[in-house]
Formats: structure tokens, C-alpha cells, sequence
């Protein structure tokens, strides 16, 4: 029920203030409104407010289908404008006016993610410390010479650094570095706070397509430090079969000596010869005594690779800062995480396009439905962070250069802007068909993309 729930204010929320951008603007532009909608199709509530702007007399709309919403504007183009009505068509408003009324929905999506990225900034969050657990072994993390236990104080590329707030705040750098092909140098403290070192992570070796758990596993940088404890134990699992219990502390496993959570899973997924699950010594500190427990695994597959696993949460949870942000300071953090975000949306777009991005990137509704679930689960402020970044998402996809979205009716503004005369009917309608053909196309991908990544 919170999934759906969350959703559709998500989906409500986003629409309206896209649809409200073109609207006020056109309001702002002198076009006269006819209808707000919120959704397509059957109307189920409307309503028409006693005091308007000037000139205006605009239904307001929620209608049954709520993937999407439209303002519909007067225009000679779609019905007959009596004479005296004609200045406040769409279709008679100078080449700016149409201009800035259809480039106001992204925008003003953009301005909503600033707007949320600033409100999470002053209320704070509560993140992961950014300390490093044990690399995955033989990735970039452990060749660059990280153990385990680091505490990054500060990171950045081209040998710019800003202080590192949090675990997610190194993780979004980190996954910027590898889309982009760009060396990330970090710099980091030990355990105790030794001599601080810079390390550069080689991410640009890495050729990532996919920001997903595969691409962090190559980095090496999967989880934040965390102690190597047992959680909650699954009945009938290998940890209960085996006489494991909630709070077993783990030293070592066979004879590697074990530091943190994260290398723990690491030790426990490798714990395989063959197909078959190895039998190993745990030693465990229980009630401050120590034991020695013999493990054997389970085995899983997945993608065709089989891995240990011994049905109980390994690793406690990991210490916690608040971030939070001053009023001048939260505003500008909010400006550049929406600058970086919508950045990074189009240089992916692009790479989708040629070939050096995965199309398994698209996600549809299903996902985003999943996301505004698992978000709000976890409190107000990541529900927050969620909508800023579907609103960028939104804002970014509907400035594409697609005929049926803004992006497409802004590059026939640029075409009449250059050339002193609109484009066509014919062609417009050639464009709009192949346009509807594409956007199609993308929404199959970005479903199937969906039920791929939920139910496969």
C-alpha cells in the first residue's frame, strides 16, 4: 500500500508542477487556458476557480489515466478563435512567447528538484560515515592499495578535492567517475587517523555501461565499514544448521582474519570449489568467549555464477553522520547536485544512443513505483531525494529533441527562429508519427527493462 501511495503522489506531484510551469507561464504571456488536466482520459474531478487572471477561464482537471497531464491553451490550429479572441491564441504569440511557454515545464521541473535537493540539505540525513570496508579482491580499489578501514576525508577528479560528508556522497562520486571514464583521487586517513595519503581509483579503465551492483563490485567500493557480526538468522539456513546466533562476532574464517561486514560477505560468497560449498572453521566471539564453529554454506546461482550463502545478515549496521547544510550553502549544494544529476542524465542519453551505455539503464513505471516505495520506507527525507531526482529525470527526458515532447516543439522554434518560417504540416505530422513511433519504442524498452530487474 506505502508503494502506491508514495507513487502517486510522486507521479501527482511531478506532473503538476510541469503542467503548472507551462501554464503560468502561458498566463504570464497573456494566452488564454482552457483546460488543466492532471491525467488523461475520463474526467473524475473539475473544477473552475470563482476568481482567475484576467482574460482566463480555465477548467481545472484530474482525470482516471495519471501518467501524465497536459495544458490545453486557445489555438486556431486545434478549433475556430473568434476575432476578438485571437491575441490570447498560442499559435498568434511571438516566437519567445511560444518559446518560453513550452520550455517552462522542464524547467520548472529542474527548479523543483533545486527546491527538494535544498529542503534535504537543511532538514539533514542520516548517512553512512564514509569509511571503506575490505575492497573486493582484485579490483581497482585493492590494486590502488586500499586495505580496509580507510576514512575518505576528501575526493574529486583533475586534482580538484572537496571534503567527502558522507559514504553516499563518495558512492555518487564514484559512480560519476565511471560513467563519465574519469580517475577519481581520493584522499584517506587509517584506522586511528593516520598519516593522510591520496590514491587514485583508474575508473576509467573500467569501460562501465551499467551503474549497478556489478560496476561497484569491479571498483571494489560495494559498502561502508561495518563490524563482522551476525544479525537476524534465517530458520532452517546454514548459520542456524550450523549453531550460529544474532550478535556472534566473527574474527576469522579459516585462517583469513576477518576486520569488517564487507569482507565477510566477500569471504562467505567465495566459499565455493567447484560447484560445491566448502566447509570452514569460523572463529567467534560470543559473550566475550571465544569458539570455533564449523560452517558449511548454501549455494546460489545467479547469472550463472554459483556463490555461498549462509541465510543470516552479516554485518552490523554502519556508523551514521548527519549531513546537513547551512541556508546559503543548502541552496547551492541543491543548484549543483540538480546541475551534476540532469548532466549526468544527458551524457548517458547520449551514450545510450551510440552504443557505450547499456539500454538496460531505462527504467518505466514499475521501477519508479519500486523506488517511491523503498524511499518512503525509509523515511521523509529519502522520499524527498527520490522525487528530486525523478523531477530532474523528468525535466531532462522532456527537453529531448523527440517531436511529441518539448524538446521536439522548441527545435521547430529553433528551426523558425533560424530560417523565418515554421516547419510544415506535412512535415510536422511526419515528425510527430516518427516521434510517437520512438517514444513507443523507449517506453517497451523501459518496461521490459522493469519486469527484467523486478520478477527476472
Amino acid at each position: 500500500m506505502l508503494t502506491v501511495v508514495a507513487f502517486i503522489v510522486a507521479l501527482a506531484l511531478l506532473i503538476a508542477v510541469h503542467e503548472y510551469g507551462h501554464y503560468r507561464v502561458a498566463v504570464a504571456c497573456g494566452v488564454k487556458v482552457l483546460r488543466f488536466s492532471i491525467g488523461f482520459g475520463h474526467t473524475l474531478f473539475s473544477w473552475k476557480p470563482r476568481r482567475q487572471h484576467p482574460g482566463q477561464d480555465t477548467e481545472f482537471v484530474i482525470a482516471a489515466f495519471p501518467l501524465g497531464g497536459y495544458v490545453k491553451m486557445l489555438d486556431e490550429r486545434e478549433a475556430p478563435v473568434a476575432p476578438e479572441e485571437r491575441h490570447r491564441a498560442f499559435n498568434t504569440q511571438p516566437l519567445r512567447s511560444r518559446t518560453a511557454i513550452v520550455a517552462a515545464g522542464p524547467i520548472a521541473n529542474l527548479l523543483l528538484a533545486v527546491v527538494l535537493y535544498t529542503a534535504v540539505n537543511w532538514i539533514g540525513v542520516e548517512e553512512p560515515v564514509a569509511k571503506l570496508a575490505r575492497p573486493v579482491a582484485a579490483s581497482l580499489a585493492e590494486q590502488a592499495g586500499l586495505r580496509g578501514g580507510e576514512h575518505v576525508a576528501r575526493a574529486g577528479f583533475d586534482g580538484e578535492l572537496e571534503p567527502v560528508q558522507s559514504f553516499e556522497d563518495l558512492r555518487w562520486r564514484i559512480t560519476r567517475g565511471a560513467l563519465d571514464g574519469r580517475d577519481l583521487t581520493i584522499e584517506v586517513a587509517g584506522e586511528g587517523g593516520g598519516t593522510a595519503r591520496e590514491i587514485v581509483l583508474p575508473l576509467s579503465r573500467i569501460a562501465a555501461k551499467d551503474a549497478d551492483a556489478q560496476m561497484f563490485r569491479k571498483i571494489g567500493v560495494v559498502a561502508p565499514l561495518t563490524r563482522p557480526e551476525i544479525g537476524e538468522v534465517v530458520a532452517g539456513g546454514a548459520a542456524e544448521r550450523a549453531g550460529l546466533r544474532n550478535g556472534d562476532l566473527v574474527r576469522a574464517v579459516g585462517p583469513t582474519a576477518i576486520v569488517d561486514g564487507q569482507q565477510l560477505r566477500e569471504v562467505i560468497r567465495a566459499s565455493i570449489d567447484d560447484g560445491q560449498p566448502r566447509t570452514q572453521v569460523w572463529q567467534v566471539e560470543r559473550g566475550g568467549q571465544q569458539e570455533r564453529i564449523e560452517v558449511t554454506p548454501e549455494v546460489r546461482e545467479e547469472g550463472g555464477s554459483k556463490f555461498g550463502r549462509v541465510g543470516a545478515y552479516v554485518g552490523s549496521p554502519p556508523e551514521m553522520v548527519t549531513v546537513r547544510q547551512g541556508v546559503v550553502d543548502g541552496v547551492w549544494r541543491g543548484v549543483v547536485r540538480t546541475w551534476e544529476v540532469s548532466a549526468l542524465t544527458v551524457r548517458m542519453m547520449g551514450k545510450m544512443l551510440i552504443g557505450e551505455a547499456s539500454i538496460k539503464n531505462l527504467s518505466g513505471p514499475l521501477t519508479i513505483a519500486d523506488y517511491a516505495g523503498k524511499s518512503a520506507s525509509l523515511g521523509f527525507t529519502q522520499y524527498l531525494v527520490f522525487l528530486a531526482l525523478i523531477s530532474v529525470s523528468l525535466g531532462v527526458l522532456n527537453l529531448m529533441p523527440l517531436p511529441v515532447l518539448d524538446g521536439g516543439h522548441l527545435m521547430y522554434y529553433l528551426w523558425e527562429g533560424l530560417t523565418g518560417r515554421s516547419v510544415s504540416d506535412a512535415w510536422m505530422e511526419r515528425l510527430q508519427r516518427g516521434g510517437v513511433a520512438l517514444l513507443l519504442v523507449m517506453m517497451s524498452i523501459a518496461i521490459f527493462n522493469d519486469v527484467t530487474r523486478l520478477f527476472g
